[in-house]
């Protein structure tokens, strides 16, 4: 008896490390998963204050990036609403999420103007710029593609319409396609919130 009571112990005691030694499955996400890929998501960027501003100023949130432009007529103006919406539906974990939309337009997006322009959709939302070699390399970074489009006298700019979210060590871990909904964006960043998956 003493035995059998000894073997069933033994198989217990390998069961418990085979769970425990077992990884956590990756979360599913509505958006792209771009944990561990190749991109460089620190900066140095101003603020409408004046301020310098790098990425380890957000270290301990989660962090949201958009790259955009004040005159653009409807995809910018979109994805910041999405935005509003998206802290909406976080609740109380609304504060953990710093939203920034970073200017691929330095000629016309002034400091003033790019703060007037966040607080038009939230006070939160910090909008900063860099001049345009800065710029180019920060989009790099972020694989992001951006180029200036004639328009009459004037002209408009083509970019990428995805919104970036960086975990609270300053990882980029997802793209958020300007098709998704704000529930599912919201669903994904509470997801990435409270996943046990490590990199």
């Amino acid at each position: 008896m003493k035995r059998r009571l000894f073997l069933l112990a033994g198989t217990a005691g390998v069961l418990t490390l085979a769970a425990c030694g077992e990884p956590e499955p990756k979360p599913h996400y509505n958006g792209i998963d771009l944990t561990g890929g190749d991109y460089k998501p620190d900066f140095k960027l101003s603020g409408p204050d004046g301020r310098v501003y790098t990425l380890a100023d957000f270290k301990g949130k989660y962090v949201m990036v958009f790259f955009g432009f004040t005159q653009c007529p409807d995809v910018c103006p979109t994805a910041l609403s999405r935005a509003v919406e998206i802290r909406n539906k976080l609740g109380p974990d609304a504060d953990q999420l710093q939203v920034i939309f970073i200017s691929i337009d330095p000629e016309r997006d002034t400091a003033a103007l790019l703060g007037e322009y966040m607080r038009a959709f939230d006070p939160s939302f910090l909008g900063l710029r860099t001049d345009e070699k800065n710029t180019a390399q920060t989009a790099f970074n972020y694989k992001v593609f951006y180029r200036r489009v004639p328009s009459g006298s004037s002209y408009t700019m083509d970019h990428t319409a995805i919104s970036y979210v960086l975990d609270k060590q300053g990882r980029m871990r997802l793209g958020l396609k300007h098709l998704l909904t704000a529930d599912e964006c919201a669903q994904d960043i509470k997801t990435l919130m409270t996943a046990k998956y490590t990199l």
